[in-house]
């Protein structure tokens, strides 16, 4: 009955903060699990570059890419494709495979991962996900697709007008007019889902052992720490995730693990209600009623 009321105490407070969630935390060690509204589908924004990061390490490892290979990446494609890494450099780069993985998965460099999707191209990273036994996630696009939304028509005046638009018009089944907010259009997944992809990287099973120890050390350096990693990382424990955002939405699904050895993968994907782009308090309850149900769980 306890979890039960913690679960309508955190839905509140996930409203109060102006959000919508699918939550879903699990002990890798026994498989119980908490969440709230875990099979809600929704867009995952960079969430996606997980498992492109497992796919090309697949192919680092069986020797089809050489993670040493160096790719060129022109100016003009990057300006297009987000605020960090080679979407902000201004002449030609020629980056390693290996290197460009790094900017992708802890950075989140867009460009870097459109990079990666022209060696695997989105058919080939949902190829992988099926041979790794993970239902529940799909991807249909590489990252530029994700550069030509409404905040990008209207321009900085119209922010809140392009969050207005994502917010009030999904439908009942999570159709869209945006297509990057539209379930059937976009890279989609689960907080189960990403929980099941979390699973199969830290207990590895059909995923090779250098692979998930690949992307794990990926997801460790992880440089975008405002969400959930002031409430989890600690000099007693350790964080690895990956964030996704796009218009309205705000996700982050990683592992912690715990000096006792316990460890808790942990997906959020949230949709805000509140027409706005910075929003440092639904930051701050995504990360809390992820601990909520982190210690609910543990507690028992």
């Amino acid at each position: 009955m306890s979890g039960l009321r913690a679960v309508r105490e955190l839905r509140a407070l996930l409203k109060d903060g102006g959000l919508t969630g699918s939550f879903l935390v699990r002990d890798l060690a026994t498989g119980e699990e908490l969440g709230i509204s875990p099979d809600t589908e929704l867009p995952l924004a960079s969430l996606v570059k997980v498992p492109l990061a497992m796919a090309v390490l697949e192919r680092v490892r069986d020797g089809r890419i050489d993670g040493a290979a160096m790719i060129d990446v022109p100016p003009g494609r990057a300006t297009s494709a987000g605020p960090v890494g080679l979407s902000r450099f201004r002449h030609p780069a020629r980056i390693a495979v290996e290197d460009l993985l790094y900017l992708s998965t802890s950075l989140s460099d867009s460009a870097a991962a459109d990079a990666l999707f022209g060696l695997v191209p989105p058919a080939e990273v949902q190829r992988a996900l099926c041979e790794a036994g993970i239902g529940g996630i799909t991807v249909r696009h590489p990252m530029r697709e994700l550069t030509d939304t409404p905040v990008e028509r209207l321009g900085p005046r119209g922010v809140h007008l392009a969050h207005s638009l994502a917010i009030g018009s999904r439908t009942a089944g999570h159709g869209h007019p945006v297509p990057q907010l539209d379930v059937s259009r976009a890279n989609s997944g689960t907080a189960r889902a990403c929980v099941d992809l979390l699973q199969a990287l830290w207990v590895p099973t059909r995923i090779p052992g250098t692979v998930a120890a690949g992307v794990r050390a990926l997801m460790g350096q992880n440089v975008i720490r405002h969400r959930p990693a002031p409430d989890f990382g600690s000099d007693a424990s350790q964080w690895s995730s990956k964030t996704g955002t796009l218009l309205n939405l705000r996700h982050e699904m990683g592992v912690v693990e715990h000096e006792d050895g316990s460890r808790y993968a942990i997906a959020a994907l949230t949709e805000s209600t509140v027409p706005a782009a910075v929003q440092p308090m639904a930051e701050a309850v995504m990360a809390q009623v992820a601990r909520g149900l982190h210690d609910e769980l543990r507690d028992r």
